[in-house]
């Protein structure tokens, strides 16, 4: 195998430039001389626009303009777009206008009303203190339930989409012919995404064609949008993305922000550039989750699982966002059923609005959010009819023999050993020290507790994506791709690909993406999928490649085709030691003219989705007298299929476990009833440090894909998909003897000890 090939633990190529400094962010690129943007945002979280004033605001020194949605008109479709869901009935969910600067009435508090531009950020500053502003108070809804005051009409009750999935009648059938049923209710809090790069853009307008630039996790959706708005052909529409400080699914959204900037470039002729501060970011980048579910579980008299029902509540914030109308419903319902053999079920999820900042995909988009219900039920339905949650959730796995498995949901499960990977789990974790480590524990005052999660996943997005691979004139092999990476390693993965596939000198290989113009198509950063439909479609690039030079190779050679072999990035005459490299090829094709040979494009098409799957075990500790929950072992067994860089992958994991404690224990958003946000800042929004959590021990039982060509699977999003139950089905195991009987997220101090309370007062 090459020295730098597949399933090999290479050190990242791109982290020399990131730890030196030498990385080029956003703020690092933006057009010398550019004018700053800021925003004038709504401070009540629902209100009519009574007057708007930005006389004095135009005349401070240093400003160039003040935007508002009146400036708009004509030259600005005041819009953006959104997926939509179909309701029980047939009807497509509300679509509201949701406009980029607020016109008559504003929804929340931090909703863009006006846009600065100005020489200095000091003087737009001084230009947004100088705008006046009065507003009629209108009803706040904040509550994530169906009811209040109606914020758009188009809505009544708040309510945006009703949607359904399942025979209502015969899981209602199959609850009344059951042996046993349990039922629990969940509230999965909101969160948000607290990239280190907060988000930002620049543009610049030169009379015929716009370029944006900005933190995200693609370009082709934003270009799209952005033709849309301001009624361009999309050739004359430039996106890009430079090195990006973090995405985690919160960057993979178009917000008003980019095309307010977009406007102003082209209006005042000028390079126009916006960084979100800390603050702004959590006032107004989408947040996470923020369901209420009710789940109920039946059982068969030999206790294995037959029916689920599901009842969500999701909260979509003010507006709709991209795809926050599929997260709660279409594409949390693709995991549902976990890993579990059961054919009945019915879900019901209904969308709200309420005056909050909108709500969208969060690592895991929709797939936490359903093993999160299903994994806690799980264990409740365990402790409900006394059985070991391990042996309960044996009782019900699909079965090895039973793959590929259609789920009751429609899912194709390719390949599993769910079994083989628990029983992994089971040693790696030291289940059988647990008692000793539980009594220790005791012993100094303190509960411990022991959860489980097994989780499963799927990849998402476009099940389609583009690879080119050129050869450059300094002798460089740039791979051009259409992801982006946003921390997570592209470079060295993808130069892992193309050196295993066609011989390419892993020090050789250059790395282009994030941009419109040198890159025709692809599907961007998002639901695990990169790696999997980025190194398929490198593979199938080298194949066209190698495919290419061999008649070249063969007149170089002089030798018949069944005589040449390819192997380590050169063709060789079978049997001898005469060969000529791949690279030595592209240097003669270019001195001959043969340009076609030095540029290869291709389209690859997965056949199918994978399904990363794997056991979580989480061992806490809770101190009674304070209410702290401190994870004190935690051990994860995946299966991936195939692994590209083990190391990598790890590190994945171990940052996806973080963001699932930091849900589980610390972050929650909150609103006043006013809709206030009141965790706007890192003293009132708690998020994970490195001493909170333990080593995280990660080991694989691999079960390889048949969905694609290589037998991977993904595993951005695992991590966090697996760690929410965990956490919390350890930490009500721990307090169970205490006499509590329910925990919800996040396991602050304050809830914890006020549950612990509870219970003793309630015992008393």
């Amino acid at each position: 195998m090459p020295k730098f090939g597949l399933s090999q633990s290479v050190r990242r190529k791109e982290d020399k430039r990131f730890l030196t400094g030498t990385g080029d962010y956003l703020d690092d690129n933006a057009p010398e001389g550019a004018l700053h943007a800021m925003f004038f945002r709504s401070p009540v979280g629902h209100g009519r626009i009574a007057g708007l004033d930005v006389a004095a605001a135009r005349a401070v020194p240093g400003v160039a303009a003040v935007y508002t949605a009146a400036d708009l008109a004509g030259k600005l479709d005041n819009g953006m777009d959104f997926e939509v869901v179909p309701n029980r009935d047939g009807s497509k969910g509300a679509s509201p206008r949701r406009p980029i600067l607020a016109e008559d009435v504003v929804r929340y508090a931090g909703e863009a009303i006006a846009v600065v531009v100005a020489e200095t950020r000091a003087a737009a500053l001084d230009a947004i203190d100088a705008i006046a502003c009065d507003f009629e108070d209108l009803p706040v809804h904040v509550e994530t339930a169906v009811g209040g005051e109606t914020i758009h009409p188009e809505a009544p009750g708040n309510l945006a989409y009703d949607w359904v999935f399942g025979d209502e009648a015969a899981t209602d059938a199959a609850f009344a012919a059951a042996a046993h049923t349990t039922r629990l209710e969940l509230v999965n809090n909101r969160v948000m995404g607290m990239s280190l790069e907060p988000r930002g853009a620049w543009a610049e307008w030169n009379g015929t064609r716009l370029h944006v630039a900005y933190s995200g996790q693609g370009v082709w959706m934003l270009k799209d949008e952005l033709a849309k708005r301001f009624a361009l052909p999309k050739a004359d529409v430039r996106v890009t993305t430079p090195d990006v400080g973090g995405g985690f699914g919160i960057k993979t959204f178009n917000y008003p922000e980019y095309f307010a900037v977009a406007f102003a470039a082209r209006e005042l002729g000028r390079p126009v550039r916006w960084a979100s501060g800390r603050g702004e970011a959590m006032l107004t980048d989408n947040g996470g989750r923020d369901h209420v579910t009710t789940a109920e579980a039946a059982f068969d008299k030999d206790l294995k699982l037959v029916a689920m029902r599901v009842n969500c509540v999701s909260n979509l914030g003010a507006y709709n966002s991209c795809f926050g109308q599929w997260i709660a419903s279409d594409v949390a319902l693709k995991v549902m059923p976990g890993v579990y053999d059961f054919q009945t079920a019915f879900v019901n999820v209904k969308g709200v609005y309420t005056n909050t900042t909108p709500v969208d995909a969060y690592r895991g988009a929709g797939r936490p959010e359903s093993i999160y219900t299903i994994e806690r039920l799980m264990d409740w339905s365990a402790r409900q009819l006394g059985v070991d949650a391990l042996e309960l959730r044996r009782k019900s796995f699909i079965p090895r023999k039973s793959f590929p498995y259609r789920t009751v949901v429609g899912e194709l499960y390719d390949v599993g050993d769910f079994e083989r990977v628990l029983d992994r789990a089971v040693a790696e974790a030291d289940l059988a020290g647990f008692a000793a480590r539980k009594a220790a524990s005791a012993a100094e005052g303190r509960l411990r507790g022991l959860g489980l999660c097994y989780y499963i996943e799927s990849i998402l997005g476009d099940d389609r994506e583009g690879a080119t691979i050129a050869f450059a004139e300094d002798g460089m092999v740039e791979i051009y791709a259409g992801t982006q990476s946003n921390g997570q390693g592209h470079e060295t993965v993808f130069a892992q690909f193309l050196h295993e596939r066609a011989g390419i000198p892993f020090d050789r290989i250059r790395y282009v993406q994030g941009d419109s113009d040198r890159i025709a198509w692809g599907g961007g950063t998002g639901g695990s999928r990169s790696v999997t439909l980025q190194g398929n479609a490198i593979n199938q690039a080298a194949d066209e490649v190698i495919a290419k030079f061999r008649p070249l190779a063969e007149e170089e050679l002089e030798v018949a085709r069944a005589d040449l072999v390819f192997e380590e990035g050169a063709f060789r005459v079978a049997g001898t030691d005469r060969a000529v490299g791949l690279l030595e090829l592209a240097g003669t094709a270019r001195a001959r003219g043969l340009t076609g040979l030095l540029v290869t494009e291709t389209k690859y098409k997965v056949p199918g989705r994978s399904y990363p799957n794997g056991a979580h075990f989480a061992e806490v500790e809770v101190d009674p007298e304070t209410g702290r929950v401190r994870v004190e072992r935690y051990t994860v067994v995946d299966d991936f299929g195939f692994l590209v860089n083990p190391m990598l992958a790890e590190g994945q994991v171990h940052g996806g476990v973080a963001q699932g404690y930091g849900q589980a224990v610390a972050e929650r958003v909150v609103y006043s009833p006013e809709g206030q946000l009141l965790s706007g800042s890192f003293m009132d929004y708690a998020m994970p440090r490195a001493d909170d959590l333990p080593n995280i021990a990660f080991s694989t039982e691999l079960v390889p894909s048949t969905a694609n060509e290589t037998g991977m699977k993904g595993c951005g999003e695992a991590g966090t998909v697996g760690a929410l139950a965990a956490i919390t089905n350890a930490a009500l195991d721990a307090l169970w003897p205490a006499g509590v009987r329910h925990v919800d997220m996040p396991l602050t101090p304050g809830r914890v000890w006020s549950w612990i309370d509870g219970a003793r007062h309630a015992a008393e």
